[in-house]
């Protein structure tokens, strides 16, 4: 059954109300990366609306590679926005976050000001690398959302406002205005 564009614009708009940006404080744990469905299992495959299954995760090593982080986190775009969310039926920014590092063997706190006040801090100077931690402030003084800087200007993240996992530019207005810093847990 589709919705009507009205009837979702107006789902999102409650859910980007109600959820107040990403400054989760759920206890949510995250689920190991999705698996392809067994047969006669339908439903399990979160990923297969687009027709693709992630792609297995490298072995575990103590140094992780920004670059396969990346592409992980990059294979999640599209998954829905879900307040209190950490696994790939939806995510709010901090459960994306902490998924996407738990695949690599690193734990994050649940929370964006938790995560924020750990990792190495990235000085203005520092070139951010892929992998890094980017944190805005949004709906309240302090860190309120995060998000995985991809590359270059770019950073992919769980926001509210849009309802799915996506990538935005940091040097967009609204982002560059509310940027609070970086932190590099790698």
């Amino acid at each position: 059954m589709r919705q009507s564009v009205p009837l979702r614009a107006a789902l999102v708009l409650t859910v980007s109300t109600l959820a107040g940006a990403c400054a989760s404080s759920g206890n949510a744990v995250p689920r190991p990366f999705p698996l392809p469905r067994n047969a006669g299992s339908p439903g399990n495959d979160v990923n297969e609306s687009r027709g693709r299954i992630p792609p297995p995760l490298p072995p575990q090593s103590s140094a992780v590679d920004g670059y396969a982080l990346v592409g992980t986190a990059l294979s999640l775009r599209g998954v829905p926005y879900r307040n209190g969310g950490a696994d790939p039926q939806g995510f709010d920014c901090s459960g994306f976050t902490q998924y996407v590092f738990a695949q690599y063997g690193v734990s994050l706190p649940r929370e964006v000001r938790e995560q924020f006040e750990q990792g190495k801090s990235v000085k203005g100077g520092e070139e951010l690398a892929a992998g890094d931690l980017l944190f805005f402030t949004t709906v309240a003084p302090g860190a309120t959302h995060v998000g995985i800087a991809i590359g270059g200007d770019q950073f992919v993240h769980a926001p509210s406002s849009t309802g799915v996992v996506r990538v935005e530019r940091l040097s967009a207005s609204y982002w560059s205005a509310r940027y609070l810093g970086a932190r590099r847990f790698m």
